[in-house]
C-alpha cells in the first residue's frame, strides 16, 4: 500500500433527472465531486492509502462531502474546516447531438479563500509516495496557485513523485493566463497527463492532421504533443486522453503513454456513455496506480484506460469499479454479459 495526497476542491454535483434539461427540472439530484476527489476515491477503491486535502466549511454541507469522501475509504484526517462556501456544479446530461453542460458557482468557495498557513505541508506529506493535483485548482483563487506551489515544492524536497492533470477550465481562467501560472508549476511534475485538447489550450502545443470537433484524432500527432511537453518541462512520464467524439452519447475511447524514448498505446473502446463527467480523473487515478505497483508501461496504459472505460458506464464522478473488474476488461471481458 503506498500514501497517495490529493489536493484539491470537492463540490456537490447537482443533476436534473435522467436527461432532463435545467430548465425544465423541479428538482435536482446531490452528489460530490472534485477532480482530485475523484482520483483519491479510485485509488482508495484498488486499496492504496488515499489521501484527499482541501478546506471545506465548517457546517453540515462541508461535513457532507467530507463524508462522501470517507464512505469509500479516503483518508479525510487532513481536511482543512473554515471560510461559508461549499462550491456546487450542475450538470446537465447530453444525448445523441445535444452536448452535455456544466455550470459552475464556486465563486468564493472555502478553498478558493484558502490561506498558504490553512496547510502544513510537512505534516500533510509525511510518508507519502505521491502527490497529485490538477491544473483546476490553482484556477480557483489568488492564493491558491502559491499553495501549489509550496505543496509541490515540499514534495520534490522529499522525494516524492508529484503528477498533474493539465485539466483546462475556460469557464475558470483565460489560456494566457492559465499557461503562464502551469508553466511555473511544470517544473515540479514528474508524471503530466493531459487530454486530447489541453496541451494546445495551455500550452499552445497541437497535434497534426486531427480534427477533435469531428471526432478524428491522429495519435502519430500526440505522440509529437508528448515529445514537445517532454521538451519543454522534462517530465519523466506524458500520458494523454483520446476521445473521439461521435456524438454525446458515443465516444472512442483510448490513451497513450510516453516516456521519453517510446509511446505506449492503449486500445480503442467504443463507448456508450452513462455519464462521461470524471472520465478523465478515472484514467488518472488508475494511471498512478499502475505507476505505483510497478506495473509495465503497456499495462499500466491498458489498465488505466479500461478504467476510464468503466467509469462511463456509471452515474456521477467516482468511478465505483474494482481492480478485478479493470483486470476482466482488460483481458476482453467486455461483451456487459450478466455476472452470475
Amino acid at each position: 500500500m503506498h500514501k497517495v495526497v490529493c489536493f484539491g476542491e470537492i463540490m456537490m454535483r447537482l443533476n436534473p433527472e435522467g436527461y432532463l434539461r435545467i430548465p425544465q427540472a423541479d428538482k435536482f439530484m446531490a452528489s460530490y465531486a472534485g477532480g482530485e476527489a475523484n482520483v483519491a476515491v479510485s485509488l482508495a477503491n484498488y486499496g492504496e492509502e488515499a489521501v484527499f486535502v482541501s478546506k471545506v466549511p465548517g457546517h453540515s454541507l462541508g461535513q457532507s462531502a467530507v463524508n462522501a469522501l470517507r464512505r469509500f475509504g479516503v483518508d479525510t484526517s487532513k481536511m482543512v474546516r473554515g471560510g461559508e462556501r461549499l462550491g456546487l456544479y450542475f450538470v446537465e446530461k447530453g444525448a445523441s447531438q445535444r452536448s452535455s453542460k456544466v455550470i459552475y458557482d464556486r465563486r468564493h468557495s472555502a478553498i478558493a479563500e484558502a490561506q498558504p498557513e490553512d496547510f502544513d505541508w510537512d505534516k500533510i506529506l509525511e510518508g507519502c509516495s505521491w502527490f497529485h493535483f490538477t491544473g483546476i485548482t490553482p484556477a480557483l483563487g489568488e492564493r491558491l496557485a502559491d499553495i501549489c506551489g509550496e505543496a509541490c515544492q515540499k514534495a520534490k524536497d522529499r522525494g516524492i513523485t508529484v503528477s498533474c492533470d493539465l485539466n483546462y477550465r475556460k469557464n475558470l481562467w483565460d489560456r494566457e493566463t492559465a499557461g503562464r501560472v502551469m508553466a511555473k508549476l511544470m517544473k515540479y511534475v514528474d508524471v503530466c497527463i493531459a487530454n486530447e485538447e489541453d496541451a494546445q489550450d495551455v500550452f499552445g502545443i497541437s497535434a497534426d492532421n486531427t480534427d477533435i470537433d469531428g471526432g478524428r484524432l491522429n495519435a502519430a500527432g500526440y505522440e509529437s504533443v508528448a515529445e514537445q511537453l517532454m521538451e519543454r518541462f522534462n517530465f519523466c512520464r506524458v500520458a494523454i486522453t483520446l476521445r473521439g467524439s461521435i456524438t454525446a452519447s458515443d465516444n472512442n475511447w483510448s490513451a497513450m503513454l510516453y516516456d521519453g524514448a517510446k509511446s505506449y498505446s492503449a486500445k480503442n473502446y467504443p463507448i456508450h456513455i452513462v455519464d462521461r463527467v470524471g472520465g478523465g480523473d478515472s484514467f488518472g487515478g488508475a494511471l498512478i496506480y499502475g505507476m505505483l505497483e510497478g506495473f509495465s508501461m503497456q499495462d499500466t496504459i491498458d489498465f488505466a484506460v479500461a478504467a476510464s472505460c468503466l467509469k462511463h458506464t456509471i452515474e456521477y464522478d467516482f468511478n465505483m469499479v474494482s481492480k478485478e473488474e479493470v483486470f476482466a476488461l482488460m483481458r476482453g471481458s467486455g461483451s456487459g454479459r450478466v455476472q452470475r
